[in-house]
């Protein structure tokens, strides 16, 4: 029985590294392994490295919320307390806690002939009381502050570095003499740091605020991970630093206004936002199609021609523009909406419930139930921003 789970192992692991799925007809793993400037030729091992490194650089983000990004949130006036308290009340609590934190119609309305409250207080109450359990925003403002600085620092290396890269400027050069093009220690660099991020972002979503999308991200955490491995593996290196620096662009944009968001800088974040639109727009819907998908299909296919592999990658870059078609479209609505209204419309992954002043039951005061708040920078169905080969 071992033998044969070893013999299956063994041809698991075979057609993984299939050399008939991975390289152009002609190419073995063989010849890549051979002599070559730089670091060489892209190794599947190599992208075992990325683990101590993940490691790093979350104990690094550990650092920085606590002496670099809280000193700031609190010299700039955000306070380090949650959201406001719920009045205390046992019978409330007992049904929050065990039957439901969202009561219907009917459970309402039981509640309030037990308590002798009206409906609105009540419902105020189950929503201060849901409220009480978010993060502060103080959090919120550490966690944006973190990937703002990682996505500037990213984007800054990324450009300089392709500034003096031929394809950067010629294109064409992804596929000149492929797969035997050499990795270069900046290019290898940049993509080991991509990914490490990436990997430290999954460690890190476990223990970060939990947003209504956290199965949709964690999946695109793993889908961006597994493509940028793939493409390094593939040594489709040349045109995926190209896709990486594209899509970070826009990344820190949409950080920086939500930090203007958290501070309340209301103006700030909507001039923010919408050159993010705009930023998102330009690259997502312009350059990426005819520049990025037009090399990988067209130009490729004359040069390099089609085999398994480059099917499988255009494949995904064509949905990933699709979902940039989805995604600008819901930008769009959000954008207008702050031109017309002037502010930014509410995230529909907020973290902090709001209502209106009719559901707000309060006597001779008010509370923060009266008034409701705008959360700012959108980030529609996941890191609108981010992005990668894949996007959320």
């Amino acid at each position: 029985m071992a033998t044969a789970a070893a013999g299956a192992l063994s041809l698991l692991w075979g057609w993984l590294w299939s050399e008939r799925f991975w390289l152009p007809q002609n190419v073995s793993w063989a010849d890549l392994e051979g002599p070559a400037d730089g670091y060489g030729y892209p190794r599947g091992q190599h992208v075992l490295s990325v683990f101590p490194l993940a490691a790093g650089i979350f104990f690094v983000r550990l650092l920085f919320e606590r002496f670099i990004a809280k000193p700031c949130a609190l010299h700039i006036g955000i306070e380090d307390s949650g959201p406001y308290q719920a009045q205390p009340n046992a019978i409330l609590e007992k049904v929050f806690i065990s039957i439901t934190k969202y009561p219907d119609k009917k459970r309402l309305e039981g509640l309030s002939k037990q308590l002798d409250w009206n409906v609105r207080k009540i419902q105020c109450w189950f929503r201060h009381r849901r409220n009480q359990d978010k993060p502060p925003t103080l959090t919120k403002f550490c966690e944006s502050m973190w990937r703002f600085t990682f996505y500037l620092f990213i984007f800054c290396y990324g450009i300089r570095f392709l500034w003096s890269s031929p394809w950067f400027w010629d294109i064409g050069q992804c596929w000149y003499n492929y797969p035997f093009q050499p990795l270069s220690s900046g290019l290898y660099y940049y993509y080991i740091m991509e990914l490490a991020f990436y990997w430290s972002l999954m460690f890190s979503q476990f223990t970060d605020i939990k947003r209504k999308d956290f199965l949709i991200m964690f999946v695109h955490h793993l889908v961006t991970i597994g493509l940028i491995s793939f493409s390094y593996i593939n040594n489709m290196v040349r045109v995926g630093s190209l896709v990486m620096c594209l899509h970070d662009v826009s990344d820190f944009l949409l950080e920086a206004a939500k930090l203007a968001n958290y501070a309340k800088y209301q103006r700030l974040c909507d001039t923010l936002f919408v050159i993010f639109s705009a930023v998102f727009m330009v690259t997502r819907l312009g350059i990426y199609p005819f520049w990025i998908l037009n090399t990988t299909l067209f130009e490729s296919w004359e040069i390099i021609g089609p085999y398994t592999c480059w099917w499988l990658l255009n494949g995904l870059l064509v949905i990933l523009q699709v979902l940039h078609v989805i995604w600008s479209y819901l930008i769009a609505r959000i954008a207008l909406k702050a031109l017309i209204r002037g502010k930014v419309s509410k995230d529909d992954r907020s973290d902090v419930e709001s209502s209106s002043e009719e559901d707000d039951v309060t006597t001779g005061t008010k509370s923060p139930c009266d008034s409701s708040s705008s959360n700012g920078a959108n980030r529609v169905n996941g890191h609108m921003g981010n992005s990668y080969w894949a996007e959320e």
